[in-house]
């Protein structure tokens, strides 16, 4: 009597570890192209953000280029 109660025990387990071999290829592929979908958004917006704030820079550069080309004109006049 033992045995079958042993046996009736470790069902539940074996049932559990059961699904979860068949399951865990699929919940492993969907984690993958979830983080690759997750990968490929952060980049988009590091890009944008990047893209945002080397404009920024290079307005300031282009400005302060303008201003010391006109330094340089006043003091040769």
């Amino acid at each position: 009597m033992s045995d079958s109660n042993e046996t009736n025990a470790n069902k539940p387990q074996d049932l559990r570890s059961r699904l979860k071999q068949f399951t865990q290829p699929l919940v492993d592929s969907i984690d993958t192209k979830l983080r690759d979908q997750v990968d490929h958004r952060v980049d988009e917006r590091v890009e944008v953000s990047l893209s945002a704030r080397l404009s920024v820079i290079e307005r300031a550069i282009a400005d302060l280029d303008r201003e010391i080309r006109e330094i340089k004109e006043r003091l040769d006049s």
